[in-house]
């Protein structure tokens, strides 16, 4: 799926950024699957050591592995459901907008667009020791509105992104100030 299936472009419109979040901050979300996925393998050892004969029923080793399986296809699913939303979040930023694409779970994505113009405010936060030594951290875009606020999260080199975005804002205003001026 490329910027093109997302966003419609204007005739004039370069993508000048797709920000995803900093792959580091996936890894606490891989940690937690690998050790729910030895969950199953510990307390199948522990019961093998201290009842040897309870898993050798005909009816409970069936049922030890349906609830086996039953653990490890949730996890599964948990895990595709974290790394759909961490992977789908991104942020496209073009020579007139920004459009931010989150998606919150499966089937719910929320798309707003801001236009560069409107941006009054830019502010980059580096905030722990991880996102100081791994160089990411959130950027919030502030307009005059109160429910158009973006904040790109955990996104890498946020001072970066932050002047960047500074940049593009004060272009975009002269553009469109001269526009104002040619018509008026």
């Amino acid at each position: 799926m490329g910027v093109s299936d997302i966003i419609k472009q204007k005739h004039y419109e370069k993508v000048l950024f797709v920000l995803h979040r900093h792959p580091i901050t996936f890894v606490p979300i891989l940690f937690l699957f690998l050790v729910l996925m030895l969950v199953p393998i510990a307390v199948y050892l522990l019961i093998e050591n201290i009842f040897p004969s309870i898993l050798s029923g005909s009816i409970l080793y069936p049922l030890a592995v349906l609830l086996g399986s039953v653990y490890y296809l949730s996890i599964y699913l948990f895990f595709y459901v974290q790394f759909i939303d961490f992977y789908l979040d991104m942020w496209i930023v073009t020579n007139d907008r920004i459009v931010d694409i989150e998606q919150h779970n499966l089937f719910h994505r929320v798309i707003t667009e801001l236009d560069l113009y409107r941006i009054q405010d830019v502010t980059a936060q580096v905030q722990g020791i991880f996102s100081t030594l791994f160089k990411y951290g959130n950027v919030t875009v502030k307009t005059a509105s109160t429910t158009s606020n973006i904040v790109f999260k955990n996104v890498p080199n946020p001072n970066f992104i932050r002047e960047q975005l500074i940049k593009l804002a004060d272009e975009d205003r002269k553009f469109h100030y001269s526009q104002e001026q040619a018509e008026g």
